[in-house]
């Protein structure tokens, strides 16, 4: 973090890339979160960047993931509600509005488990959205069943590195027959992908 503050102090934010592959992505994240909060937008590139949950988009059957997301994004709203509801913070303080007007690039492979969520996370966002229950997610989004708990019980808990409000996500829709092949950086080197993409900006 000191070296990438020191970077961007020297030679300005809009010449300072981050990137990473892997735990490497996690890294880059993490710094430019950081920097972010600070009005500091770096030009991020990450590539399968693991998302800590449940690999609820491997399961195959739509409907049951759309309705393991609603039935989550309900409770998390509805928890954090009750434990939040009359402390919440002014749209300018808030951590995670503050956040989104930082994009990264992130680049993840459905048959990746450990960053397949980033997709059902966007494009769930999204769908309730659409559905007429984005007030419910856009609390939903902002925090997660564990650390809710932990906060309850009074544990000390560390923002999660994956809840970001905004991301230009690519996803590689090739073939891809193995997680090792999934999950390696080499894949984004091919010149014959089918890649989907699409930016999602966080809306107040």
């Amino acid at each position: 973090m000191q070296a990438v503050r020191n970077m961007v102090s020297v030679s300005g934010a809009s010449n300072v890339w981050l990137t990473g592959h892997s735990l490497g992505s996690s890294i880059a994240m993490l710094a430019g979160k950081n920097m972010a909060k600070t009005g500091n937008f770096l030009e991020s590139y990450l590539f399968n960047p693991p998302f800590i949950s449940a690999p609820i988009e491997r399961i195959k059957d739509k409907k049951v993931r759309h309705g393991i997301r609603i039935a989550s994004s309900l409770i998390t709203a509805g928890l954090t509600f009750a434990m939040k509801g009359n402390q919440e913070s002014q749209p300018s303080e808030n951590p995670f509005t503050v956040l989104s007007n930082w994009i990264p690039n992130l680049f993840v492979n459905p048959a990746d488990h450990l960053c397949c969520e980033y997709i059902g996370y966007f494009e769930h966002r999204e769908n309730m959205e659409r559905f007429g229950a984005g007030a419910i997610e856009r609390l939903a989004t902002q925090n997660s069943l564990t650390g809710l708990l932990m906060d309850a019980m009074g544990w000390e808990y560390q923002e999660e590195l994956q809840l970001i409000p905004s991301a230009s996500l690519t996803i590689n829709r090739s073939p891809s027959p193995t997680f090792k092949r999934a999950h390696g950086i080499h894949q984004w080197f091919r010149g014959d992908l089918s890649l989907q993409s699409k930016v999602y900006q966080y809306k107040l």
